[in-house]
């Protein structure tokens, strides 16, 4: 099912992304957008020197970006499997691959929505025509909630009604804007609009959530890559991370 357009944009702290001497570019999953935007700017003021510019969207997305040759020093993921296919091409440095986060997976619904759900298994109810969330090819939150489904045999109701979305983000919006009846969303994506959305009910997952960072095979900035890194997991990394709702891995 095909939504009006939603604009899906590269977004940086400064300037557009090319890579010189003194700039870091970081590819981060588009549910890092606001965390890492302040973690970037967190690791600038210590870094003054270094200007890190960030490159958000899905995963997979990303991963096909590097792989093409678009400028990268850092890759987050926000699931396993996306780093796993970035280790087997060859993207990134397997050596330098950590967990830094976790997460949750909600059901969100519309504040003001026509249809009233509480609960995953109230999407069986004929009444909810539309459910939003990433397309499982290639955004994570959309392969979290078809395993959750699965697991919960709801994935063949649920997939029936199902408006993907290019990015987590994207499927948030659908909520917010009540062009759906529900959406999957990761939790810290659920708290940016507490005004638009409401937590339905927090997802039961078969497998953890987990965010991985690594650093870009072939990086010009491989040195400046791992201190940010090394700065993402630090205390003060994850004391930004834990302010935007992640968790520790």
């Amino acid at each position: 099912m095909r939504l009006r357009p939603f604009v899906a944009a590269l977004f940086f702290l400064a300037g557009p992304v090319s890579a010189t001497a003194a700039e870091l570019v970081v590819s981060a999953a588009a549910s890092l957008t606001d965390a890492f935007r302040a973690v970037g700017k967190a690791y600038e003021d210590r870094h003054p020197e270094t200007r890190v510019i960030l490159n958000f969207a899905a995963s997979d997305v990303l991963l096909r970006q590097i792989s093409n040759g678009a400028p990268a020093d850092v890759f987050a993921s926000a699931d396993q499997a996306a780093m796993d296919k970035a280790v087997a091409a060859g993207a990134v440095d397997p050596a330098t691959r950590r967990d830094f986060a976790s997460n949750r997976l909600v059901l969100v619904v519309p504040k003001d929505g026509r249809v009233r759900v509480t609960s995953v298994a109230g999407l069986r109810d004929p009444a909810v025509k539309r459910v939003a969330y990433g397309d499982p090819a290639s955004v994570p939150a959309g392969r979290y909630t078809r395993s959750a489904l699965e697991h919960q045999g709801l994935w063949d109701t649920v997939s029936a009604k199902g408006v993907l979305a290019q990015n987590v983000r994207q499927g948030l919006d659908y909520v917010a804007r009540g062009e759906v009846d529900a959406g999957f969303v990761f939790a810290t994506d659920a708290s940016i609009m507490r005004d638009k959305v409401h937590v339905a009910a927090i997802v039961p997952m078969p497998v953890p959530i987990t965010y991985p960072i690594a650093i870009v095979a072939g990086s010009k900035q491989a040195a400046e890559a791992g201190r940010f890194e090394a700065f993402v997991q630090s205390a003060e990394g994850r004391a930004i991370l834990a302010g935007f709702g992640f968790q520790a891995p």
